[in-house]
C-alpha cells in the first residue's frame, strides 16, 4: 500500500486546482503549471483537499499513484514558494554573469559558454562564483541545472568544475612522480 500517494494533499487559499478528464492544472502567486495524470488513478478535489486514488492494485498503478500525488504536490509548492538549485563554479578565474535572459559561463575553456533560460527559468549570478537557477516547474529547474553542470563536470583530481552547493567530490590520488629503485633513466 502507497504510504504517499494516500496522504492528503491541502490546497493554500492563494492556489487554485482545476481538474479535466485527464489533466489538473495548479494557478498560483508565481504562474500555472499543467499536467497530464495517468487513466489508471483517479484525483479527487473536494474542500481544499486534493486526493489520488488508484481503481486497481497491480504494482504498475500503485507506483503510478505515489508518482501522480508527488507532482501535483510538487506543482503546488512551486506555484507558491517556487523550486531553486545552487551550484558553484570551483576554479581559478572560473566566473558566471546574466547577460539579459542568458547565462555566460568563463569555465576555463577558449571561449565563453552561453546558455538560454528556458520560459520560466530565472538564473541569478552570486559573487561570480555561485549560480542559482530557480523557476515554479521543479522538473525543469533540476534539468537546466544537469544541463550547466554538464558544460564543467568536477575533476576528480583537482575539484575544478561546476557542483551543486553543498556537494562532496572525493578526489583521486594521483600518479607519485618518484622513481622507483628498479627503473627510471640512467
Amino acid at each position: 500500500m502507497s504510504r504517499i500517494g494516500n496522504a492528503p494533499i491541502l490546497i493554500p487559499a492563494s492556489v487554485s486546482v482545476e481538474k479535466t478528464e485527464r489533466e489538473i492544472s495548479v494557478t498560483g502567486s508565481k504562474g500555472s503549471l499543467k499536467m497530464e495524470f495517468d487513466q489508471l488513478v483517479d484525483v479527487q478535489i473536494a474542500d481544499g483537499v486534493v486526493n489520488v486514488k488508484r481503481k486497481n492494485d497491480l504494482k504498475k498503478v500503485k507506483s503510478l499513484h505515489g508518482l501522480t500525488r508527488s507532482l501535483i504536490a510538487n506543482m503546488i509548492n512551486g506555484v507558491t514558494t517556487g523550486w531553486d538549485k545552487t551550484l558553484e563554479l570551483v576554479g581559478v578565474g572560473f566566473r558566471a554573469q546574466v547577460n539579459g535572459n542568458k547565462l555566460v559561463l568563463n569555465v576555463g575553456f577558449s571561449h565563453q559558454v552561453e546558455i538560454e533560460a528556458p520560459e520560466g527559468i530565472k538564473f541569478e549570478v552570486i559573487d561570480n562564483v555561485k549560480l542559482k537557477v530557480s523557476g515554479i516547474d521543479k522538473q525543469l529547474v533540476g534539468q537546466i541545472a544537469a544541463n550547466i553542470k554538464k558544460v564543467r563536470i568536477p575533476d576528480v583530481y583537482k575539484g575544478k568544475g561546476i557542483r551543486y552547493s553543498g556537494e562532496y567530490i572525493r578526489k583521486k590520488v594521483g600518479k607519485s612522480a618518484k622513481v622507483g629503485a628498479t627503473g627510471g633513466a640512467k
